[in-house]
């Protein structure tokens, strides 16, 4: 009989030490450790290689390569974060919220990819007459989605194997526990086993895995970081609860970009893909509304129109208050400092507030300058000239610099009707773009200034 040792896991880097720290030796995270049970097995036989192939070393230029195949989900929305579709054997990881819409959507991606392949859902969490309501709500074709409600890991690598699907839906990592370990399910060392046992089975077998993970008070995935490292892709399902509209994110992807987006509108009949997210985003947007500023930000190979909101106002307090809803807020700290310095305009004594409106997350330095005049009007309570879209990185000399991709970002604008733009002079594009008038600029000030006419 194998012998029962404890170990404590990190939930963060997944490393492992014989007693319990406040500090993780590994990654130096505090309070990440907890108490898991282990049966100390043999090595031997325990772990197998997913590759098919007799070990041996070949030259890299020897090996065959081929075009891989993509599968469209039925989504357009979601094939677009994966880069075209669903690759035969990927294992792909979506994470977010709870109620935010993973189960509804991978349900839907289901039924549209059951009427060309063989589909398996799995499900942990919901009984089969959940999921049935569910389908029946969204209105969706279930004849050819197989059901299978099961947390055993070993049950479910065996109907894997008898059933061979074509694609299959884990809801969710978390809730599967293997008779390996005698840990709960859910602790870092079933999720790490369960995750890395269904990771071989997909390389095996060909079947492409979609596996839900739940996330933790930060936002990030539950569980061990190595969990990210196994698998092909991962998506994050980002969106604000009181909105209907939510946003999916590739994190990772070895088979396309990263920084992809996907915009869905939450519907009584499930989710439907956004085609113009432009146009949601500015749908209440006004122009004659001091504070308010629309740029251009770059999501993969999509321009956004988004506007910037800021609001300054005198401190009424000791410290001044810097607040920041989908933007940087260290960022932010330097940006008003570059304003004072090389802008001649001081906020040391003001409460800054910042918002990107529709609940979008802007990471790109492409919105300093948006972020910067945004605030000077905010501060002269004077709306900036009407039509206006803006974008540019501000540097700390006070330089404006120029950012990716800026002809496809003008074009978005001139699209959506915008008939003036400030760019940094390297965007300046080679022909004029029809119907928008363009003002290039090197330094901050030269932006200030403009906006004082």
């Amino acid at each position: 009989m194998a012998k029962i040792k404890t170990v404590y896991s990190c939930a963060d880097c997944g490393g492992q030490t014989s007693k319990w720290q406040g500090q993780c030796p590994h990654c130096q995270a505090w309070n990440t450790l907890s108490e898991s049970l282990i049966p100390d097995m043999p090595t031997q036989g325990r772990f197998q290689s997913w590759s098919d192939s007799t070990t041996q070393v070949l030259r890299l230029s020897e090996v065959q390569t081929a075009e891989m195949p993509r599968d469209p989900s039925g989504i357009d929305e979601l094939d677009r974060v994966l880069g075209g579709g669903i690759v035969r054997g990927a294992v792909i990881l979506i994470g977010g919220d709870p109620g935010i819409g993973k189960s509804t959507l991978l349900l839907q991606a289901l039924s549209e990819m059951g009427l060309r392949r063989k589909v398996l859902y799995v499900s942990g969490e919901e009984s089969p007459q959940q999921i049935a309501l569910r389908a029946t709500r969204l209105d969706v074709q279930t004849e050819r989605v197989n059901l299978l409600a099961e947390i055993r890991l070993e049950t479910i690598l065996q109907m894997l194997k008898q059933e061979r699907p074509d694609v299959a839906v884990i809801d969710s990592i978390q809730t599967l526990y293997t008779d390996q370990i005698s840990s709960a399910p859910g602790s870092v060392s079933q999720v790490r086993e369960c995750a890395a046992q269904l990771t071989r089975m997909a390389k095996q077998s060909g079947t492409t895995i979609l596996l839900v993970g739940h996330v933790t008070k930060e936002g990030s995935l539950a569980g061990p970081r190595v969990l990210e490292h196994m698998v092909d892709t991962v998506l994050y399902f980002e969106g604000d609860s009181h909105s209907n509209y939510r946003m999916i994110r590739a994190i990772k992807n070895r088979f396309g970009a990263v920084n992809e987006l996907g915009v869905f509108a939450m519907t009584e009949r499930g989710l439907k893909g956004v085609s113009n997210p432009s146009a949601i985003f500015l749908s209440s947007y006004r122009d004659d509304v001091p504070g308010s500023c629309v740029m251009v930000t770059q999501e993969g190979s999509r321009p956004l129109l988004v506007e910037i909101q800021a609001l300054v106002d005198d401190c009424h307090g000791l410290q001044p208050k810097r607040l920041t809803v989908g933007l940087e807020q260290n960022r932010l700290a330097m940006l008003l400092a570059v304003l004072h310095r090389h802008g001649g305009v001081a906020c040391f004594d003001q409460d800054v507030f910042l918002n990107a409106v529709g609940g979008v997350k802007i990471i790109e330095p492409a919105a300093d300058l948006a972020i910067i005049l945004a605030m000077v009007s905010s501060l002269r309570n004077k709306p900036l000239p009407p039509k206006l879209v803006v974008f540019g990185e501000v540097g700390l000399a006070g330089e404006v610099r120029p950012v990716t991709r800026g002809q496809e970002r003008l074009r978005e604008a001139a699209k959506l009707g915008f008939t003036r733009a400030i760019v940094p002079t390297a965007n300046r594009p080679r022909q004029p773009i029809e119907g928008l008038e363009i003002m290039t600029v090197d330094r901050l000030g030269q932006a200030v200034e403009y906006c004082r006419t």
